[in-house]
């Protein structure tokens, strides 16, 4: 029996950058993204109509690729559940625990993937569709259902489908095959060998100023929609000063969240966002309108299963026969291309941390907890709010229409403040929600986006403070400095950038899929030892990627290595 202490599992086999990749993914990044805000503070109608024809050309020319790209995605997921792979090759290897129970690791992977947005959506889509949407227009007297089946495909399977094929992508390559939590390693051995190096840094770029914008216009947005929480009770006004106190006080939180780990920071708080987030649901639930929202959640979700092949095939063909001048004029831009573009910018620190967080489950199990799980909540969340938000927008002459369409973030709070007796206290509720919510997304984003600074050396816990600061200052400069417009602008640039970044996912699922497909069992016995916690047993890694297994007896003076 040895005396050294167990290593740390997985073993590190990958290669990390030479030295000039590595400078240039420390100080690209913050340096295009300081010209960017410059950029658009300086001509923020110039920049808007640059990224306005940019979005209609992506919207015109390729509303087909992200149809495509999500039923590929859908597509993937139901293989490793329905495959030999899925129950056998588990992440970390054959012995690998859970680090998590059930209910911590579906609190974080909800509120790292979609908690802050329902509450935007969950009520605005529902609103905003509820008087016409394809699919469900010829459906005579349902045609308001039809804006909350939509929603369901939005947030729920489809869209967590895609979360699920980046992670398993990350999770398999780190936790099995001992390679950085990066998106170049899960990547990049799909290229010739003399195109890896300068394909990698590219690639960790995507990642990095997608994490970093998107994380930064989405903390800008949930400042102003906690605002709005608070002026619904509080009578406060919104304006910069207050969205500075904000931004300071929940970049306070998630600096706080980010020193103390997930164990004790992020877990305890998506554990608190769960309770409150059933409070929320069960209380509008029971006080709200109970019988019309049973009805109509029963009525939607059949009509969710019945229409999920054609909404999710869905082109609007008839838009493509003429070049279309605005994005605006396609549904798909205002609603679908949009949500997927959404969801592929938001797939790196989304998909990174939860492959972080899924070490000791089965492919199977990893992409049924990942999609099936928080897709029936999402569905329940969207069916009981959107429910009520359409019952009392019928009942007030549509107020809460009037609300949205006023501001899009209020829509939740004017529901809420419509329900009897306990809507006063919901919305406080829903407005901590929003700050907490964050603060978990902020968290996950932070442990993501450190991994791809600085991997393959593990980040301390002062390393992500100071990403959580650097992320509140540029949701300082734009929201403070440029306000919503300046915001918005940024944000349509940001997933404007799924485009290019969506081949990239495109090359890592197909590079997984060969991997899980031409597993042997010398890959097994690879995926043992990258997981042995043994220290006399050593992985040897060549120049050119070659991998093999010393023992302490070979390591002996005098002893053969052959």
């Amino acid at each position: 029996m040895s005396d050294k202490e167990p290593v740390t599992v997985p073993r590190f086999t990958g290669r990390d950058l030479p030295p000039f990749g590595r400078l240039v993914i420390q100080f690209a990044p913050p340096i295009a993204i300081i010209a960017l805000i410059l950029m658009v503070l300086r001509d923020p109608d110039g920049v808007a109509s640059v990224i306005f024809d940019m979005r209609t050309y992506v919207t015109g020319g390729f509303t087909w690729l992200f149809i495509l790209y999500s039923l590929f995605a859908v597509a993937v997921c139901g293989w490793l559940v329905f495959s030999k792979v899925g129950s056998r090759v588990r992440l970390g290897g054959p012995k690998a625990k859970p680090e998590y129970s059930n209910f911590a690791w579906y609190s974080m992977l909800f509120a790292c993937g979609q908690g802050i947005g329902l509450i935007f959506w969950s009520v605005a889509e529902p609103i905003m569709l509820r008087d016409s949407s394809p699919v469900f227009e010829a459906m005579e007297g349902n045609v308001a259902g039809g804006g909350i089946v939509w929603a369901y495909f939005h947030w729920g399977f489809t869209a967590w489908a895609m979360y699920c094929v980046v992670a398993v992508c990350l999770a398999y390559s780190h936790h099995n095959l001992g390679k950085t939590l990066t998106f170049r390693e899960a990547t990049v051995d799909l290229l010739p060998r003399w195109a890896r190096g300068g394909a990698g840094v590219v690639v960790e770029l995507l990642a990095i100023m997608a994490t970093i914008l998107g994380l930064s216009t989405s903390f800008a947005f949930a400042a102003m929609q906690f605002t709005a929480g608070l002026t619904s009770f509080t009578g406060v006004t919104s304006g910069p000063t207050i969205w500075l106190f904000v931004i300071v006080g929940l970049g306070t939180a998630a600096a706080i969240s980010a020193f103390f780990g997930i164990s004790k920071g992020m877990r305890l708080i998506s554990e608190t966002n769960s309770i409150l987030s059933v409070v929320l649901v069960v209380a509008a639930f029971i006080f709200g309108p109970t019988l019309f929202i049973i009805s109509n959640i029963t009525q939607t979700f059949g009509s969710y299963f019945t229409n999920f092949v054609p909404m999710s095939f869905w082109t609007d063909a008839p838009s493509t026969a003429e070049p279309l001048t605005s994005w605006q004029q396609s549904w798909n831009g205002w609603w679908t291309v949009f949500i997927w573009c959404w969801v592929i910018a938001f797939s790196p620190f989304v998909a990174g941390f939860i492959a972080r967080i899924s070490r000791g489950r089965t492919l199977r199990e990893f992409v049924i907890g990942v999609t099936i799980i928080p897709s029936f909540i999402v569905m329940l969340w969207i069916g009981v709010l959107g429910s009520a938000a359409i019952y009392y927008d019928d009942k007030s002459g549509r107020g809460i229409s009037d609300a949205v369409s006023a501001d899009v973030a209020s829509g939740l709070f004017a529901m809420l403040e419509s329900i009897p007796v306990i809507g006063s206290l919901l919305l406080v509720v829903a407005t901590v929600l929003v700050a907490t919510y964050y603060v978990t997304s902020l968290d996950a984003g932070t442990y993501a986006l450190a991994d791809f600074v600085s991997a393959p050396k593990r980040a301390g816990p002062w390393f992500r403070v100071v990403l959580v600061l650097s992320i509140g200052a540029v949701a300082t400069v734009l929201l403070t400095l440029g306000g919503s417009g300046v915001v918005d602008t940024v944000q349509t640039g940001t997933i404007i950038g799924a485009f290019p970044f969506s081949i990239v996912i495109i090359l890592m699922i197909v590079n997984t899929i060969r991997r899980l497909r031409s597993r042997d069992s010398a890959t097994r016995e690879l995926e043992k030892m990258v997981n042995d916690p043994d220290p006399n047993v050593k992985l040897k890694v060549s120049e050119e990627g070659d991998i093999r297994t010393v023992s302490a007896r070979e390591m002996k003076p005098g002893a053969s290595s052959s």
